[in-house]
Parts: C-alpha cells; sequence; structure tokens
C-alpha cells in the first residue's frame, strides 16, 4: 500500500471579487489533482479544509468532496450555495491505494 498527500489553495476571491465572494446560488470550484506516482487501482481519497475564510454575516454552507478518482488523480470540487460568502479556501487529501511493490519478484 502507499500514500500520497497534498494541499491546494483553492481560491482566493476576496482578491478578486470572484464567485464565492459575490455570488449567490449554487456554485463549485473545481480542481484536477495528478497523483505524483499512480496507483495499481482506484485508490482511497479522503479530503478536508485546512483553511477556510467566511463571511459571519451568512449561514456557512460548504461541501468538499473527491470526484472522478481514478488510479492517476481525481477531482477536488468545492460547492456552497444559497447567500454564503466564501472569501478563501485551502484543502488537503490524503490517498491511499495499491502500489507496485519493488520486493515482488515476477516469476514465468
Amino acid at each position: 500500500m502507499g500514500i500520497q498527500q497534498g494541499s491546494r489553495m483553492l481560491f482566493s476571491d476576496y482578491a478578486t471579487d470572484g464567485p464565492m465572494w459575490t455570488g449567490e446560488g449554487r456554485r463549485e470550484s473545481r480542481h484536477v489533482i495528478v497523483f505524483a506516482e499512480p496507483f495499481l487501482a482506484k485508490p482511497a481519497v479522503m479530503v478536508g479544509i485546512s483553511l477556510w475564510d467566511m463571511d459571519h454575516k451568512s449561514n456557512i454552507r460548504a461541501d468538499l468532496s473527491a470526484e472522478e478518482v481514478t488510479a492517476t488523480g481525481f477531482h477536488l470540487v468545492f460547492r456552497t450555495w444559497s447567500d454564503t460568502r466564501v472569501a478563501q479556501l485551502r484543502a488537503d487529501w490524503t490517498a491511499i491505494g495499491p502500489v507496485r511493490d519493488e520486493d515482488l519478484w515476477e516469476v514465468e
């Protein structure tokens, strides 16, 4: 089994008046993550918010997920909705899955 992990700043919309900060309704920020080394099969991927800066004047609504997971990578997706205002968000991820074991010998 192998483990890979990373961190990704998804957006800083307060600096650019981006949609997570100025918009309303359903909004999505999607990022492609490519593993440094491919796994032998689809790994288990866990994601978590490591930094969030939210406006205190509205309800905090957040959905963070790993989607379209393959042996080579996945989509890191953040969603919010209604009047929630998100200034910035950073997410961390960990992938655990099968990797080639250099101690295994293939006998033919």
